[in-house]
């Protein structure tokens, strides 16, 4: 395997941290409390306090008159905020932001991350010890439909948690793309097959970036539809294809593309779906693999959010899959018999990796 980009220092738990007793407390409480912390930022939002906030440093009657709230919501609200350290309070009995508050405002990774546990997860996140004894996801059962997964439903879930759902899957990979064709392209393919093409993003990047390579989308039937509103092209065709029952694939060849993919599977069943995507593939074909791997991250806070997303497929996706370690995965790819002939790393803003496979 050959590191093409040299990685960035990346974020390991190294000795158990020593806390003091106080501070274990403290964090402690932060944690029993959180669900209520969330809620409150969600609330000042709604209100429209944050925002207030973030302009000015204002009183709590300013907050009152022009956010249109009683006293004891204002109070009540900024009290939590405060010992949050979303807020501060001047000597002058006057609040702002911090720079923690303001990134719920400003910071485009925590927005659409905050967006999507608040309208797809938040109340599923309550069956999570179900889904885990199940295998299945019992929140997205319990709130949202009766489904064995989330997938054919996404376009038909309710406008905010819809409209979350997908700025929340876009904004990870989008600012893939441009470096992604880069590489894909020094091979001068002819055809590429994006398997798990979703709404047809990238499909869209790919025509822009060349002029005469043929572009195929996989995916599921509802998928399609959405994809052909999306992009235009005679250069493109649409495959109608679910990868865990018998449908075949068409005949694959140059690459193979699959990005934010194969998380959404349990390890046995990415070990199928490769095992297919190489049945029906021609010798030489290069796949490549796109994932924001958990221990290949530059910060922490990104470990963190990868790690949590695990729990999102646990009880509101599939009830079985999780954002994978980079020994997982190639573990998962060697066990379909695919090779990897390359690794890219830090690829986007986000620290994704890309795995260049050869069948």
């Amino acid at each position: 395997m050959v590191e093409v980009k040299s990685a960035k220092i990346k974020y390991r738990r190294g000795n158990k941290k020593k806390y003091s007793k106080v501070e274990a407390l403290n964090n402690a409480q932060k944690l029993a409390f959180a669900p209520f912390t969330f809620q409150a930022i969600a609330a000042m939002i709604d209100f429209g306090i944050l925002e207030l906030l973030l302009k000015n440093e204002v009183t709590v009657s300013e907050i009152m008159a022009k956010c249109d709230v009683s006293e004891y919501t204002a109070n009540t609200l900024l009290q939590v905020a405060f010992c949050a350290e979303i807020v501060e309070k001047s000597t002058t009995e006057k609040y702002s932001l911090t720079p923690l508050g303001e990134c719920f405002l400003t910071d485009e990774m925590t927005v659409n991350n905050f967006n999507f546990m608040r309208d797809v997860c938040y109340l599923g996140a309550n069956e999570l010890k179900e889904s885990f004894k199940q295998g299945t996801p019992c929140g997205l059962q319990k709130y949202f439909i009766d489904a064995p997964t989330i997938y054919p439903h996404v376009p038909n879930l309710p406008e905010k948690a819809r409209k979350s759902w997908y700025n929340f899957d876009h904004y990870y990979s989008d600012d893939c793309f441009d470096e992604v064709l880069k590489i894909i392209f020094t091979h001068n393919p002819n055809e590429i097959f994006d398997i798990g093409g979703n709404t047809g993003k990238f499909e869209k990047a790919c025509l822009a970036f060349n002029k005469t390579c043929k572009v195929n989308i996989i995916d599921l039937p509802i998928n399609k539809a959405i994809a052909e509103k999306n992009v235009n092209s005679e250069r493109m065709t649409y495959h109608c294809v679910d990868l865990l029952s018998n449908d075949k694939l068409p005949n694959l060849r140059d690459v193979i593309f699959m990005s934010q993919f194969l998380d959404c599977f349990s390890k046995e069943q990415v070990t199928l779906i490769l095992e297919k995507i190489k049945k029906f593939a021609q010798k030489g074909t290069r796949i490549y693999i796109l994932e924001p791997i958990i221990d290949n991250q530059e910060f922490k806070g990104a470990s963190f959010a990868i790690a949590h997303i695990s729990l999102y497929f646990t009880c509101m996706a599939n009830g079985n899959s999780k954002m994978y370690t980079e020994k997982e995965l190639t573990s998962m790819v060697e066990a379909a018999g695919i090779k990897i002939i390359n690794k890219y790393t830090n690829i986007g803003i986000h620290c994704y990796t890309m795995l260049e496979c050869i069948v």
